[in-house]
């Protein structure tokens, strides 16, 4: 459903060190710096679908964002590194039952306070 999403961040160079290390788990990466203080993150396709940048105001905060993922493995690989990345813990990983019962997600709050979720949702 939708192309790409950007977060307007308070400290650029804090938040891209987070999201590197965050994401890493993910198979995502820092794409490209089109100009400086602006970030693109993807995968292996190329694509930055998942855009960071201290350029704009108001900075973005209490926004929910969550990355599919396809194993719970990799969920926990994210908790771990989102939190060794500097994040606080929002919810460790497991069964979220009230979405449905094979949803398996982990919630950590970003350097801006947003709520970074890897959410897998096949059965183990």
């Amino acid at each position: 459903m939708l192309d790409h999403i950007g977060l307007n961040v308070s400290d650029y160079e804090r938040s891209r060190d987070f999201y590197a290390k965050a994401l890493a788990p993910l198979g995502h990466s820092l794409l490209m710096e089109p100009v400086p203080r602006t970030g693109g993150f993807g995968g292996s396709d190329g694509k930055p679908g998942f855009w960071i940048t201290d350029l704009r105001e108001p900075v973005t905060t209490n926004v929910h964002i969550a990355f599919s993922v396809a194993d719970r493995e990799t969920v926990d690989a994210f908790h771990a590194a989102a939190l060794e990345a500097g994040g606080t813990d929002n919810g460790a990983p497991g069964i979220r039952e009230i979405y449905h019962p094979q949803y398996y997600g982990a919630f950590v709050l970003d350097p801006d306070g947003n709520n970074v979720e890897a959410v897998c949702h096949r059965a183990p």
